[in-house]
């Protein structure tokens, strides 16, 4: 009785550790420079989400129609998953660090609408 895609594991975290795992062992450049190369990696799927975008509006009138919207959620999924293993790239806390964050801009959201200017 899971919502879960058939496949889906059941903690994120897990998943995105397993992911970085499989990364650090095929990882052909180390160290600071093989550091910068995943934080790079995040702009290349950025720029995906852009050239899915203009594909699915047809915004190329060279190329047309060349994406579904589909295609461009699919993108932003590679894109979070992405920062996640970049972020657990930086530190072995990122489940930590990512929570901590969240919850200060959820704070931060709900004072901004409350109306009382963040007095």
């Amino acid at each position: 009785m899971s919502d879960q895609p058939h496949g889906a594991r059941a903690d994120l975290w897990n998943t995105i550790d397993d992911l970085w795992k499989w990364l650090e062992a095929d990882e052909s450049v180390r160290g600071r420079e093989g550091l910068l190369l995943r934080m790079m990696k995040l702009s290349e799927e950025v720029g995906e989400v852009a050239e899915a975008v203009i594909g699915a509006t047809g915004q190329n009138p060279r190329k047309g129609v060349t994406h579904t919207w589909d295609d461009v959620r699919a993108e932003l999924c590679d894109v979070a998953i992405t920062a996640l293993v970049a972020l657990r790239t930086l530190t072995p806390e990122a489940r930590e660090v990512f929570g901590r964050h969240l919850a200060r801009v959820a704070d931060r959201s709900r004072g901004a609408s409350s109306g009382d200017g963040g007095s």
